[in-house]
């Protein structure tokens, strides 16, 4: 099993900070929405960045979930790949466990049994309402959610989300990424030449379709 890993240590929640995240995407629903302060930019054919998308609270108290679920049975903890060397990244995964040596998804994680945690529908809400912000994309009901965590030093090397089920790749169903803390570069293209990638920065609250 894998060691538990608090994404904030030295935090000390009080009870004031215990919100209702659904508060964040039911105001959008009734009117209050945050396309009202973000910004919808077309960064290529396919692909969609909505900037500070996600309100603060709403950042805040996803990272206090993430931070209780990753202390929990199907933990955070660092993948390895097939050659044994281990990602700069912790990782969780939520309703399915993704096996990145496997490059595949399974109802539990190999190395140690664990069943991945059910995605919160706070997460589920906010991807779907971004999604229909987006406009362009198929509706979705989310079943799979990585959750990365980065250090200073995290990072994750050139790849294609390509791995999910025939099904939802025949729809073309969205892969949507929510970013919260520091700001990160964010590199897409259609090789694996870092050279001739677009770059790009991504920023707390903003989510990428």
């Amino acid at each position: 099993m894998a060691q538990p890993f608090d994404l904030c240590p030295n935090y000390q929640e009080s009870a004031k900070a215990k919100m209702t995240l659904l508060r964040g995407p039911e105001r959008r629903k009734t009117g209050e929405s945050s396309t009202d302060t973000a910004s919808i930019q077309h960064l290529r054919p396919g692909m969609v960045l909505l900037k500070g998308f996600v309100k603060l609270e709403d950042q805040i108290e996803m990272v206090c979930m993430c931070r209780q679920l990753g202390k929990g049975p199907g933990a955070f903890y660092r993948p390895s790949l097939k050659n044994g060397a281990k990602l700069n990244l912790w990782m969780m995964s939520l309703g399915k466990n993704w096996d990145p040596t496997a490059r595949s998804y399974g109802p539990i994680r190999p190395f140690d049994g664990a069943q991945a945690p059910a995605i919160p529908d706070a997460f589920k809400m906010i991807a779907q309402i971004a999604n229909s912000t987006a406009s362009e994309f198929p509706q979705i009901n989310p079943d799979i959610c990585i959750v990365n965590y980065y250090t200073n030093s995290g990072k994750l090397g050139l790849h294609q989300d390509k791995d999910e089920s025939e099904s939802s790749l025949t729809k073309g169903l969205p892969f949507i990424s929510i970013s919260i803390g520091d700001t990160a570069e964010f590199l897409f293209g259609d090789t694996r030449d870092k050279d001739q990638a677009t770059k790009i920065n991504l920023e707390s609250g903003d989510v990428r379709i």
